[in-house]
């Protein structure tokens, strides 16, 4: 009697398990410097026996992120901790499980880990991307009066030049740019550019804000798309984002970055009757914005009327009341809006020194 086997095709086994599991007082900050060099990103956080307790992946991290965790944290605030376990020898029955898992850790009969099945057949990845290049710069000054703000130089490179190679390292197969402003120029370094995927441009006769772009596009999206200002330098994982965004089921997704405001003074606080509760001396208060990278479905970039101009908060406004589901997805990597001549040269100082070893 033969054993019938699982199509080899539908899942590969980890069986060289050190990189894959943690102590679940690793910090997360540890984890996600890990995460860099796997070719999977997730962990499996297990006990002193080796008994697997959690699992944790990069969404896993950000959700914990919007509850308040920190990159200082155990990985105990992120983890999942009652993660679907499976049984060495039954890999057949657990198949059907990947069609909704990335990978399943497997325990021996005394429950200790043995190996991870990992899905091979992962579904393809983020294919669309729309990069806004057409702002004034206005908040530069007479840094953009003659070149385009995406061709500003930053880290020896123009602006848009790292942008763009992001995308094309996340497999991004078409980058639709929008231009106006100076749109010759970057039109000029787009021809001048040997690029790695289609570059396709898309000219605003007039300017229509910053997601107006979205309904120039000559065909409807039939995938999601990607909506980048060209004013934002960053290392943001854009596979995770839009692994993220299908495993959450959004409508879109919005990249928020922690952005944390010192209040100079003490802040009096008190109770409904006006009665004095407390101060607190100077607090840092801690809020979310938006990053000026969105990723949105076709149903959602509909929204937008050919010629129409609306700004990416009045476009997602208009999905919330029509009752999409848009998540946020925190940035915990590099980044920084580079509207400004201060925050310019901070992004160029950074980047150079990134490249030269020190950050």
């Amino acid at each position: 009697m033969t054993t019938k086997r699982p199509p080899r095709s539908s899942f590969r086994r980890i069986v060289d398990l050190g990189r894959y599991v943690t102590r679940p007082t690793t910090p997360i900050r540890t984890l996600l410097a890990a995460f860099n060099d796997l070719p999977h990103a997730f962990q499996i956080v297990a006990n002193d026996s080796g008994a697997p307790i959690g699992t944790l992946t990069d969404g896993d991290i950000r959700r914990g992120i919007l509850a308040g965790a920190t990159l200082d944290d155990p990985v105990s605030r992120c983890m999942v901790t009652r993660p679907v376990i499976g049984r060495l020898g039954e890999e057949e029955r657990h198949v059907g499980m990947l069609k909704s898992l990335v990978f399943i850790p497997l325990v021996d009969q005394n429950g200790k880990l043995r190996q991870i099945m990992v899905r091979s057949d992962v579904e393809p990845g983020l294919t669309t991307a729309l990069l806004m290049a057409g702002g004034l710069g206005t908040r530069l000054g007479e840094r953009t009066r003659d070149i385009p703000k995406p061709l500003l130089p930053v880290g020896g490179k123009p602006i848009i030049e790292h942008i763009l190679t992001a995308l094309e390292e996340a497999g991004v197969g078409r980058i639709i740019v929008s231009v106006h402003h100076l749109a010759h120029k970057i039109e000029a370094y787009l021809d001048s550019r040997k690029s790695g995927c289609q570059i396709e441009i898309l000219k605003e006769p007039e300017r229509l804000g910053t997601a107006g772009a979205l309904g120039l596009l000559a065909e409807r999206l039939s995938e999601p798309v990607l909506v980048l200002n060209a004013d934002v330098v960053t290392s943001v994982n854009i596979a995770a984002m839009s692994e993220f965004f299908a495993r959450n089921s959004h409508d879109a997704t919005i990249a928020v970055a922690q952005h944390k405001v010192r209040i100079p003074f003490g802040v009096v606080k008190h109770d409904g009757d006006g009665l004095f509760d407390g101060v607190d001396e100077k607090p840092e208060l801690s809020h979310f914005v938006t990053a000026g990278i969105y990723l949105l479905s076709p149903e959602f970039a509909a929204l937008v009327s050919r010629g129409e101009a609306v700004d990416m908060p009045e476009l997602l406004n208009r999905g919330r009341a029509l009752g999409l589901r848009i998540g946020l997805f925190p940035i915990h990597e590099y980044w920084t809006d580079v509207g400004t001549p201060d925050a310019l040269d901070a992004a160029d100082s950074h980047l150079a020194n990134f490249s030269n070893g020190k950050t």
